[in-house]
C-alpha cells in the first residue's frame, strides 16, 4: 500500500470529508468485499490465521494478510502472536471491532430479506 503524505491534498480532503460524513468515516474503516467479512467471523471470538483462510477459501493469503493489518491499524481487531515454534497468532475484535456486531448482523439481515425479494415467485402447480 502506497503511503500519503500527511500534508498532501489528498488527505486534507479526505479528512474534511471524513469530519462531514459519517457514513464515509465508516466505509472507510470496514469497506471493501474482504473486512466485513473478517469482522463477521471475529465476531464468533478470537481466530487463528488458518481459521479464518478456512471460513474465507475465495480469499487470497495476500488479500487476507492485508486486511487483518488494516483492520488491526484501525484498531479494530488485535494480532496476538506467541513466541513458539511454530507461531501461534489470533487475531482478536476490539472493543470497537465489537461495537461493530449490530451494523454487521443488521447488514445480514438486509441480505437475507434483499435475497428473498429478489427470488421468482413459486410456480403454481396445474
Amino acid at each position: 500500500m502506497t503511503k500519503i503524505k500527511e500534508n498532501s491534498t489528498f488527505n486534507a480532503n479526505r479528512e474534511i470529508v471524513l469530519n462531514e460524513c459519517p457514513v464515509t468515516y465508516v466505509m472507510n474503516k470496514i469497506g471493501g468485499h474482504w473486512k466485513p467479512i473478517i469482522l463477521y467471523h471475529l465476531l464468533e471470538g478470537s481466530k487463528r490465521y488458518s481459521e479464518i483462510k478456512r471460513a474465507m477459501p475465495h480469499i487470497t493469503e495476500k488479500m487476507l494478510i492485508q486486511h487483518l493489518k488494516q483492520l488491526e491499524a484501525d484498531n479494530l481487531l488485535v494480532r496476538e502472536a506467541k513466541p513458539v515454534v511454530p507461531p501461534f497468532v489470533t487475531y482478536t475484535l476490539t472493543e470497537a471491532g465489537k461495537e461493530l456486531e449490530t451494523v454487521i448482523e443488521e447488514m445480514a439481515k438486509w441480505a437475507y430479506k434483499d435475497i428473498q425479494r429478489q427470488m421468482p415467485e413459486p410456480v403454481a402447480k396445474i
